[in-house]
């Protein structure tokens, strides 16, 4: 039994070489800054993103810009490891073929980037999800997006081999992030849908073919690249090249086709229990009892007046007949935030003011003026409204003189019993968009 122990330790243990590859290395140090970049890049400006399910796509995707190149440059680095540690020949006396050599060092390299920048994709959702106002998550662009990561670092790898510099890496990096700024340009033609890291809005969704057709694109370069320089059969390089030439083709032809609006971004989630109703956009669905909490002050004073618009509503583009614009609550970081209005008083005094547009009129006249600014001090005063008025009475005789007739305005209309009240105000609200100051009730 000892001879047998003896000689089981004695026999060396063997183990595969892509485990010190994966283990030990370059790769997990590169798979933690493809963690640590984009989620860096992310938390800087989460207020625009986290709370919104289609804004954390395009954020995520957006980062691409940066993770991309970076990608590329490690993988480059990676390349020239041997020529480095002048191990070439020694490299090259080995017994597996050239194809498997390069695999064995691009594979783990490519999977710590790929997983380090999906686990910064997976917090960023999760960071969503307690703040998440509607809808729900969109994960059709993350596999592409992985895709995309690896291939780059895949050719990364062949250009360290390929070019003999210390420096190969950190400018292919640079030119990476140039070739990317001016690829995905909206002005550069049909062109930019072939960039991985093409920019995409919030309120686009990919049709069908178009993930797949992206990630034929970038495998099928990354595959021809590396069977060209290492495979033995260098006609196999064909196959892979005609299907990214195949799928650089569709998205080049069908270019916008291959977006679409999202139609959850079209349909209004509605309070109808006031008067005008309060709709949000479906995006945002679970945000209507906060927007119609803002609103409430001017809903119950507009309660019984007549010539109102029947709803507020929140989607892009004109509004309706019957209908009024509801201050935008995109881009996210500004009024909403992780799922909250910011500032409801500003909120509502913007909705007022969205009430009372009156489109063209240029220079209001004075008659209209004096109505317009009682209405708002009535409904929803303006935060800045004291500062304003406290201007006013440190200015000149003018400025005082319009700064009592607008209080006296503003006493007027507050001090009306409520029938009288709503009568004038249905004759005020009468008069939405006309510029003929004549049609205005007076106060």
């Amino acid at each position: 039994m000892s001879l047998v122990r003896e000689r089981a330790a004695a026999r060396p243990v063997l183990t595969h070489p892509l485990r010190a590859e994966v283990a030990r290395g370059f790769a997990p140090f590169a798979g933690a800054v493809a963690f640590l970049l984009p989620a860096v890049a992310l938390g800087v400006v989460a207020d625009r993103w986290q709370g919104g399910w289609a804004e954390t796509r395009s954020e995520l995707h957006s980062v691409l810009l940066i993770v991309l190149p970076l990608g590329a440059a490690a993988g480059c680095w990676q390349g020239g490891r041997e020529r480095r540690r002048r191990t070439e020949e020694l490299w090259g006396t080995a017994v597996r073929g050239p194809l498997a050599r390069f695999l064995a060092s691009a594979v783990p390299l490519a999977l710590w980037v790929t997983g380090g920048y999906t686990l910064a994709a997976a917090g960023a959702l999760l960071a969503t999800w307690p703040y998440a106002t509607g809808d729900r998550p969109y994960a059709d662009l993350l596999p592409t997006d992985v895709v995309a990561l690896a291939a780059l670092v895949v050719v990364g790898q062949v250009v360290g081999r390929l070019v003999p510099s210390r420096f190969a890496a950190p400018l292919l990096a640079l030119g990476g992030y140039g070739a990317l700024g001016l690829w995905g340009r909206a002005d550069t033609g049909p062109g930019r849908f072939l960039s991985p890291a093409f920019p995409v809005a919030e309120g686009l969704v990919p049709v069908g073919r178009q993930p797949w057709a992206m990630a034929v694109w970038v495998a099928g370069l990354a595959t021809a690249a590396v069977l060209a320089y290492a495979a033995r059969r260098r006609w196999t390089v064909l196959l892979p090249l005609a299907a990214a030439v195949a799928a650089g083709g569709l998205l080049v032809q069908t270019g916008d086709g291959l977006w679409r609006t999202n139609p959850v971004g079209n349909r209004q989630v509605c309070d109808t229990s006031t008067t005008p109703q309060v709709c949000v956009n479906a995006r945002y669905g679970a945000l209507l009892p906060q927007v119609t909490a803002a609103l409430s002050g001017i809903t119950g004073r507009l309660d019984g007046v007549r010539n109102l618009p029947v709803r507020f509503v929140d989607r892009p583009g004109e509004p309706r007949v019957g209908e009024v614009q509801l201050p935008m609550l995109t881009p996210l970081g500004s009024s909403l935030v992780r799922g909250r209005l910011t500032d409801p008083g500003q909120y509502a005094w913007e909705a007022v003011a969205m009430l009372q547009d009156r489109g063209d009129c240029g220079t209001l006249d004075r008659r209209m003026s004096l109505a317009d600014d009682a209405v708002q001090h009535y409904l929803a005063p303006s935060p800045a409204e004291g500062y304003v008025d406290r201007l006013a009475a440190r200015g000149d005789e003018e400025r005082r003189a319009g700064l009592a007739d607008r209080r006296a305005a503003r006493e007027r209309l507050a001090s009306m019993g409520a029938g009288a009240r709503r009568a004038w105000l249905s004759a005020y609200f009468a008069t939405a968009g006309d510029c003929d100051a004549r049609k205005v009730p007076a106060l």
